[in-house]
């Protein structure tokens, strides 16, 4: 009896002891809440990552090679008789790219020519003339003096009555004569005088002349198409026995002097962009290399795709939620120019370009720098 009081309250404090042991543990935070706290904090760093970057160092994939391009035409027509280049080659100034028919020029020359010693033979044939005026001038001068001294003697004569007045009006008939000779001579010298116009070289006619040989001397030295400048041959499309006439493109040069790359950044990078401020630019011609740069300009407008009707601006339709920033033209050039341009480089080629901003001592720089290098090696894969 005694162990069986003794065993109640032990049970009793058992009983009240197992509530307590048997309270739930805390739960314990699962695998999946991990994961999204974690891709929710790279989330958020990569945002200001994208930030920064944007104000700091703006990145874009989005550039583009560009330079000086013209195409080529001939300033006379003819026919194509010599092609001296072939696409792809590298000429200097003055380098005969292809030679058209001069034979028609040629005549053309000669025929100037012709044309030119013809109007300097009628030229001195009029100088001729004039000296045949002028003595005629001379001549009616002397029968205009010889009638006023024979009409005063016969006046006198007739004042005396010594002659008739039949003979005085016949001496002054031929004084009037003699005064109208001379006016003809006179006016036929001024105009052979008039026709002719200044001598020698000076004539008009002859400067005419000389300036139509001069036409057709050029007309054929222009039969031989020079390259305007150093540069390179591209997109020929020229061969022996095409005619060609001015206007019509033979060929693209594409001028080594100039090149540059221009980038598009969006509106919202170009917070900090200014001119000078140095840049890296990775060629996709020129994978694991960088060069470096500066910015030259940044374009002040670009074609905003919205014409006028009527004079009244017209505002297109919006076709997303959140229209994306639209980009604007920077121009970069390689810091020490041309001499650092890699000649693989090709016009239109692809190019990504990292603007310092804030200068290049900062871990943002640095970082885009880094970011920039990997680029540059993944660049030998696609």
């Amino acid at each position: 009896m005694a162990r069986q009081h003794d065993a109640q309250p032990l049970e009793a404090e058992q009983t009240i002891a197992t509530p307590e042991q048997e309270e739930p543990a805390p739960a314990k935070a699962g695998p999946a809440k991990k994961l999204a706290g974690i891709l929710l904090g790279i989330l958020v760093l990569l945002m200001i990552w994208y930030v920064v970057t944007d104000r700091m160092a703006p990145y874009t994939p989005r550039g583009a090679v560009a330079g000086y391009v013209a195409q080529l035409t001939p300033r006379v027509a003819g026919q194509v008789t010599q092609v001296y280049v072939q696409d792809g080659d590298i000429v200097e100034a003055g380098t005969p790219l292809f030679q058209l028919d001069a034979r028609p020029f040629e005549l053309a020359v000669r025929q100037a020519e012709a044309s030119l010693a013809q109007t300097i033979q009628a030229t001195d044939a009029s100088a001729a003339g004039i000296v045949a005026s002028q003595a005629a001038v001379t001549q009616a001068r002397a029968g205009l003096e010889n009638a006023r001294s024979s009409s005063s003697r016969t006046l006198e004569l007739v004042r005396r009555g010594v002659m008739s007045e039949m003979q005085g009006d016949d001496a002054r008939a031929e004084l009037r004569t003699a005064q109208a000779e001379l006016k003809r001579a006179q006016a036929d010298l001024d105009s052979a005088m008039l026709a002719l116009g200044e001598s020698g070289m000076e004539n008009p006619d002859i400067r005419a002349a000389q300036v139509g040989l001069e036409q057709a001397q050029l007309d054929l030295e222009f039969t031989t198409v020079t390259a305007p400048t150093r540069g390179v041959i591209t997109n020929m499309q020229l061969a022996i026995g095409q005619y060609v006439s001015p206007g019509t493109p033979a060929m693209t040069f594409f001028d080594a002097r100039g090149a540059w790359i221009t980038a598009d950044l969006r509106e919202n990078q170009l917070g900090n962009v200014e001119p000078g401020d140095q840049v890296q630019i990775l060629f996709d011609a020129v994978p694991g290399k960088l060069f470096n740069g500066r910015v030259k300009s940044i374009a002040w407008g670009i074609d905003p795709g919205r014409p006028s009707a009527g004079g009244l601006m017209q505002n297109q339709p919006e076709s997303e939620w959140f229209e994306p920033a639209r980009r604007m033209p920077v121009q970069v050039e390689l810091e020490n120019g041309l001499k650092d341009w890699p000649r693989s480089v090709r016009a239109g080629g692809k190019v990504s370009v990292v603007v310092y901003a804030s200068g290049t001592s900062n871990p943002v720089a640095w970082l885009s720098s880094l970011l920039l290098h990997i680029r540059a090696y993944l660049s030998y894969l696609y």
